[in-house]
């Protein structure tokens, strides 16, 4: 039996799915009574029947820009939040500037469950070393970090010296704060003859953890993890490991649907190709549906060696949001989508823009069988208000990506 947090965490995977399906329905029922922008956004919808992965798709996506938007006409949450329970909990502000309300109860963002996964235990006194300052990033791991029994130093960002001199101090057993900065500590520390050798563990967030810098903290005798979490949502995937043996790819948070879309649109990729991470969560106080984190990621076919069986996806894989101005005028991945729809014979489809002499150009590389490159022209025409030339290739890269941009900005 895996060592988990939760022992959800390993329940059969179809009855978690069916357990977050039959609650659904009733959960998004309650949010648009009670948050009225979510009710127009979703205007029209029988949402009492969004029973499956199937109907869920058919909702429309939420996007950061159109959060933004609505936030800036009806501050601070845009008609998103549930305002009766917002009583008594902290509010942030991420750069946009966009808001977010702390959920309520322990453990708001889920946290307590990656941190377990990272081996924190109860008892373990914990440096916490990313900001408290007007961002819930602070908060998010430090909340779970209470809810697991241990003890925390909120260090917050900055102060180098006097984070060095706490540490040395409270002799943490865990650190959590972003990849880097552990580092500028522990450099920081011999340098002033400090000793950080307490602290064995770290689970790590808000940047990439590169295969060579956390073997370089293995060397000093830290594990690193790492978890991915969002301001808006918290903690959505996390890191495993079995017997210090640390799994590929991330583990799914149990409270959340994820969906892994089209880039653009939000059409549900297959498993194994990569695409922009959706979720819907079941806040009582910020409740999002379908809401696009612009990251892309693909979903893992197998479940993680360590036992627990949620959702299981490969980390961060870059950036999603990919719209491209072309001679003056927007392209949008949703527009590639449409000629997706309007031609079934493609089965991938890439549009390139790319220089030709002095102007811009636009070539769609496609897949598939009984391709008609004229009609497909006339298509991408039609729906850009653009030419563009279509070519069939064999294969296109499985990376996210349904427009590039390879015009060269130096020349």
């Amino acid at each position: 039996m895996a060592d988990v947090y939760d022992k959800a965490e390993t329940r059969d995977s179809g009855e978690r799915e069916a357990e977050l399906f039959a609650k659904l329905p009733n959960h998004l029922s309650w949010a648009v009574s009670k948050a009225p922008t979510l009710a127009e956004h979703l205007k029209g919808i029988d949402v009492a029947a969004v029973k499956s992965r199937g109907a869920l798709a058919d909702l429309p996506v939420l996007r950061k820009p159109g959060l933004m938007e609505a936030q800036a006409k009806i501050p601070p949450f845009g008609g998103f939040a549930v305002a009766e329970n917002l009583a008594g909990t902290r509010l942030f502000s991420s750069p946009g500037p966009i808001w977010e309300p702390q959920g309520l109860g322990a453990d708001p963002w889920g946290a307590a469950a990656s941190l377990y996964a990272a081996g924190f235990r109860k008892g373990d006194v914990v440096h916490n070393a990313l900001s408290y300052h007007m961002t819930p990033g602070g908060f998010i791991l430090d909340e779970g970090a209470r809810a697991l029994g241990c003890s925390v130093f909120p260090a917050g960002a900055g102060n180098t010296d006097l984070q060095v001199e706490a540490a040395a101090a409270l002799k943490p057993v865990g650190y959590t704060g972003t990849p880097d900065y552990l580092k500028i500590m522990l450099d920081r520390a011999e340098e002033q003859g400090a000793d950080l050798s307490s602290i064995k563990r770290a689970l790590v967030s808000g940047g990439a953890l590169f295969p060579a810098m956390r073997e370089a903290y293995a060397v000093r005798g830290v594990q690193v993890m790492q978890s991915y979490a969002t301001a808006d949502l918290g903690i959505v995937a996390y890191e495993t490991q079995s017997d210090g043996t640390i799994h590929p790819g991330m583990v799914g948070s149990g409270n959340l649907i994820i969906e892994i879309v089209r880039p653009g649109t939000g059409v549900p990729v297959e498993v194994g190709e990569v695409g922009e991470l959706v979720v819907t969560n079941f806040s009582s106080v910020y409740p999002l549906v379908r809401f696009a984190t612009g990251d892309l990621t693909k979903e893992l076919d197998e479940p993680s060696p360590c036992g627990r069986t949620n959702i299981r996806i490969s980390g961060w894989m870059g950036r999603a949001d990919q719209r491209t101005k072309v001679k003056g005028m927007f392209v949008d991945p949703k527009q590639i989508q449409t000629l997706r729809d309007q031609h079934p014979e493609i089965e991938n489809a890439r549009l390139i823009v790319e220089r030709d002499g002095d102007s811009d150009a636009m070539r769609l590389q496609v897949t598939g069988n009984n391709i008609d490159e004229n009609s497909i022209a006339s298509s991408l025409r039609d729906i850009t208000r653009l030419g563009g030339k279509v070519e069939q290739v064999s294969e296109l890269p499985n990376d996210g990506k349904v427009i590039t941009d390879e015009r060269d900005y130096d020349i």
